[in-house]
């Protein structure tokens, strides 16, 4: 898809994604209400509303990490090469780890990801995606609780971005190009 004029139909409200992020960490406290500290890890930086949501939401004592990476520059289709841009800054080894990631589509940023993680030797290593794309899927990898199933649209919104922009809207929107 080349840039150009655009317009976005709301897919997901703000209330929606706000119910089903207060519905996600129930299940995830649930699952982790055992640990001493879970590590949050967002993937940057479409995840980091998601994430700032979903920690308040957790009724576990939470360490929050940041790994960026980058698969998609400013174009609107996945590279399928995954460079990590910033690391961790904390150790996992031997510590519960859940992994926030806004989208999984094609699944290589999420597979490359939990691949680098579990090769530090989390005690648990578990994922949460808001948004996953799985009619786009190219690698067998999924995540363990999951926000939204979505059609194979472009979206933005709730921190997702098409080239830097439109990150600030408060719900999922698909981008439809009008030229």
């Amino acid at each position: 898809m080349a840039a150009g004029p655009y317009v976005i139909d709301e897919l997901l409200s703000a209330k929606t994604i706000a119910a089903r992020v207060e519905a996600l960490a129930h299940e995830i406290t649930d699952h982790f209400g055992d640990t001493d500290k879970l590590v949050v890890v967002g993937l940057l930086r479409g995840s980091f509303i998601f994430i700032a949501d979903l920690v308040r939401e957790l009724h576990l004592p939470v360490e929050v990490d940041f790994i960026e990476t980058s698969s998609y520059g400013n174009s609107t289709e996945s590279s399928r090469e995954v460079r990590i841009l910033k690391d961790l800054r904390g150790e996992i080894e031997g510590r519960d780890v859940l992994v926030v990631e806004d989208i999984v589509d094609t699944g290589h940023t999420l597979a490359h990801v939990l691949h680098l993680l579990e090769g530090r030797k989390p005690a648990r290593l578990k994922c949460c995606a808001l948004l996953d794309k799985p009619s786009r899927r190219e690698v067998d990898v999924q995540a363990d609780w999951v926000g939204f199933e979505i059609p194979d649209k472009f979206v933005v919104g709730y921190g997702i971005d098409y080239a830097q922009r439109n990150r600030n809207l408060p719900y999922i929107g698909a981008v439809r190009f009008t030229h």
